[in-house]
This record gives C-alpha cells, sequence and structure tokens, in this order.
C-alpha cells in the first residue's frame, strides 16, 4: 500500500481542515517545502496534496509552492483543487505534478474526466468526496444528489483507473476511517482505490493495507504525531 502523507493549501499556508469546514482551517507548517522533505526522510515516496482555493472557487493559487515541492521533495506529487478543464490538467502537469486529482468537475463533466482518461491514463484520478454516502462538490460544500457508489460505477466505465475516496464525516477527526463504506465500494470498483479521511494511528494503516487497499492518505494524524511515518512505511509502505 502506498502512503500519501498531505499537505493542503490556503492563500499559500499549509493548513488542515476539520470535515472539511473552511472556517475551521488552521495552519500546521510553516514551509511545505520544509514539511515534504521530513515526509521524504521518513520513507514515504508520495505526496497529496490540495489547492484548497482550487477546490473551493475553481482557481488555484498555490502553483508556485506545488511545483517547489515536486522540484525539491523527491515525493511524487499528486494534486488535486480546481482541476477542471484540459487545460487545468496541462497546467498542474507543467508543474512537475504526477496524478491529478478531479473533483467537482467529475460530477458536472464526466466527459472531461473521460478525455482525461483517454489520454493521461493512469496520470488521472477522480475524487470521490461523500457525506452520508452522497457526493458533494466545490470543496464539499454543495451536494451533488449522487450516491458514491453510483458515481464509481459510472467512473470505472469510463476508464478511471483510482479514486480516491474520502467520507467527510471522518475528515480531520482522528476517529478512524470509514471501513463499511470503504468495504462498500470495494465490491463496486475494481480500480486503485485511496482511502483518506479519518486515520488516527499506525493501526488504523495497518487495517486499510489488510483490506487490500492501493494508497491511504495521511493527514492530521501526521501532525498531531499521533501516526509515527517511519514506522508506517516500514509496516506497510
Amino acid at each position: 500500500m502506498i502512503l500519501l502523507p498531505a499537505i493542503d493549501l490556503k492563500d499559500g499556508k499549509c493548513v488542515r481542515l476539520q470535515k472539511g469546514a473552511f472556517d475551521t482551517a488552521h495552519q500546521v507548517a510553516d514551509s511545505a517545502a520544509d514539511t515534504a522533505a521530513a515526509f521524504a526522510a521518513a520513507g514515504a515516496r508520495w505526496i497529496h496534496m490540495v489547492d484548497l482555493d482550487g477546490a473551493r472557487d475553481g482557481k488555484r493559487k498555490n502553483a508556485a509552492i506545488v511545483a517547489q515541492v515536486a522540484r525539491t521533495s523527491g515525493l511524487k506529487v499528486e494534486l488535486g483543487g480546481g482541476i477542471r478543464s484540459m487545460a487545468d490538467l496541462e497546467a498542474v502537469f507543467s508543474l512537475g505534478v504526477a496524478r491529478a486529482v478531479i473533483g467537482s468537475a467529475a460530477v458536472s463533466d464526466p466527459e472531461l474526466v473521460e478525455e482525461a482518461a483517454a489520454r493521461y491514463g493512469e496520470r488521472i484520478a477522480v475524487g470521490v468526496d461523500t457525506l452520508d454516502g452522497i457526493v458533494r462538490t466545490a470543496g464539499w460544500e454543495r451536494s451533488s444528489g449522487l450516491n458514491y457508489l453510483d458515481f464509481v460505477r459510472k467512473m470505472e466505465e469510463i476508464s478511471v483507473k483510482t479514486i480516491v475516496f474520502t467520507d467527510i464525516a471522518t475528515d480531520g477527526m482522528l476517529s478512524g476511517p470509514s471501513y463499511e463504506r470503504l468495504r462498500e465500494l470495494q465490491k463496486s470498483y475494481s480500480g486503485q482505490i485511496i482511502a483518506s479521511g479519518g486515520v488516527s494511528d499506525n493501526q488504523d494503516l495497518r487495517e486499510l493495507a489488510s483490506m487490500g487497499l492501493y494508497g491511504a492518505i495521511i493527514g492530521k494524524a501526521y501532525y498531531a504525531g499521533t501516526v509515527d511515518l517511519a514506522q508506517a512505511v516500514r509496516e506497510v509502505g
């Protein structure tokens, strides 16, 4: 299982949210580059980055920071937030991003995802952000009305190889991942699943690995010191 420690960017700062609520944003690190270097020193090979400004408003504001991390960290960068056109994809890939996560646009413009998957293959992932099993968009602030299992089946039909699944109710809460929804997801989707949200300690990562998942994102637990990233890399990464 690949481990993706996370950096969320808002107004140029490294922040974390609780349950995706922007009014809970608080800074957790001074430097994205230094944080990424610490991830690499612990043995990580990937980093998950989110441009929260892009996710909410559709206008990415943190490109220079993403490019710096991609250039200096030695990590493969997975980036989401504000990717809503083929031009956006070309722009983020020009920063050195290894994999782009399409979120809101996958709901509103599935033809974009189909075109992107055809052109870029496994460099494309779709973010499946859910609350009570319903997919949310626009920085998690709007309900699409779509059941997450129906949505991922549609994504598989258009050749999406990787999804990033977040249960918003667990995100930033250190309460444990949404294991039941992840198991239901595995029954509905045969591609690569990255679990996001709720990881609280190394035992959670061991459990996710035992499920046969492709990857797991580590957010607040890293900054709170409840996950030992180097140990996790040794054990499951």
